[in-house]
């Protein structure tokens, strides 16, 4: 048994916002967070006991395009194979609801692309990814 619960929920704004800052990634305003999370199509959510330890969610149309995103883990707890078991369910939930010939993207900061790689994610190229930040 695994000393962590995978649960299929969305986190609190306070332990999304605590957990992307704890590994690295960029911040959000509460209010981006809080609309961006209600938003979401599916979240995957992975506690030490009441401890936020590990999330990812997927967001968009539901049909043609799904992003992966927020893939994130406590980096106390990295290296025990819990972004896997994140990816497990999010691609678990993909092969149920993706439609055929949807497009499923993520970005990935290196070295997570080898992560992805393992779940049949591939470089974009000769595509590139873009982006604007507010």
């Amino acid at each position: 048994m695994k000393p962590y619960d995978i649960r299929h929920e969305l986190p609190s704004v306070d332990d999304y916002m605590r957990l992307r800052k704890i590994a690295g990634m960029s911040g959000r305003s509460r209010e981006a967070a809080t609309t961006g999370l209600k938003n979401s199509l599916f979240s995957v959510c992975v506690y030490a006991g009441d401890r936020l330890i590990g999330m990812g969610r997927l967001v968009g149309d539901g049909g043609c395009n799904f992003e992966v995103v927020d893939v994130a883990v406590d980096p106390e707890f990295q290296g025990r194979g819990i972004g896997k078991d994140i990816m497990k369910v999010i691609t678990g939930y993909l092969d149920e609801h993706a439609p055929e010939s949807a497009y499923v993207s993520l970005i990935a900061d290196v070295p997570a692309d080898r992560l992805y790689k393992k779940f049949g994610f591939d470089y974009t190229t000769p595509s590139v990814g873009m982006y604007k930040r507010y």
